[in-house]
């Protein structure tokens, strides 16, 4: 996705919630590539980046001081498992993929589904930029990783701190990417994570409503 982009030197890190950490590992024409850790009970990765990230991912849990335990995947785009190898190789990693996902090589100890629980997070699947694809929601840490599902409105030129769709360039089904959205209404979390543009950190299953929601929507 988004072409072959270089790894940084050095990971960037911000918070964007309470124990909860974003991983930029690489950028390409103004894209960030990224990886998110849930430091708590059992330090959850969510995605494993890309090939050859494995060491910039590496270096900022060393920063953070944070041994990750588990992995959890949201789909199988190579931004998203490319560095999933090298991680487990290195870290004794308990791993999550979505039913319908292979990653060639790797056997994962757990499956799951749409509604199934993920350690802290429920999962929501929500295909169309893949047919796999799920989001997880954290209701007790008020945070939603909303993987490839939407983007940061900036990645497509707009203000941040806002939702959009995924172009159809980097959709499967267009059309379900945008129904499957309804889904996560039922959820409530302040910050929303993406992976391409900017997060939202405030208001984020609000904002997620009026987008899905928008005026004059057939019913």
């Amino acid at each position: 996705m988004f072409g072959s982009p270089t790894p940084t030197v050095e990971a960037m890190i911000t918070e964007p919630a309470t124990d909860v950490y974003d991983i930029t590992l690489a950028e390409l024409n103004g894209g960030r590539y990224r990886v998110f850790v849930f430091d708590g009970d059992i330090p959850t990765l969510v995605d494993a980046g890309l090939e050859g990230t494995t060491d910039v991912v590496a270096d900022a849990l060393t920063d953070l001081d944070i041994e990750p335990e588990r992995l959890v995947v949201t789909h199988g785009d190579g931004d998203h498992v490319g560095g999933l190898p090298g991680l487990v190789e290195r870290y004794d990693l308990e791993t999550w993929l979505p039913e319908g996902l292979d990653v060639e090589g790797h056997d994962p100890d757990h499956r799951f589904g749409d509604g199934d629980e993920v350690g802290q997070f429920t999962a929501i699947h929500t295909p169309g930029h893949t047919p796999e694809h799920h989001s997880l929601v954290d209701e007790d840490s008020d945070v939603a990783v909303m993987g490839d599902a939407v983007f940061g409105a900036d990645a497509r030129g707009l203000p941040e701190g806002y939702f959009v769709l995924p172009t159809g360039y980097y959709s499967a089904d267009l059309h379900a990417a945008d129904e499957s959205l309804a889904k996560l209404l039922a959820y409530d979390f302040d910050v929303g994570l993406v992976y391409h543009g900017e997060s939202v950190t405030e208001d984020a299953s609000k904002k997620l409503e009026r987008f899905v929601n928008f005026a004059g929507k057939p019913e």
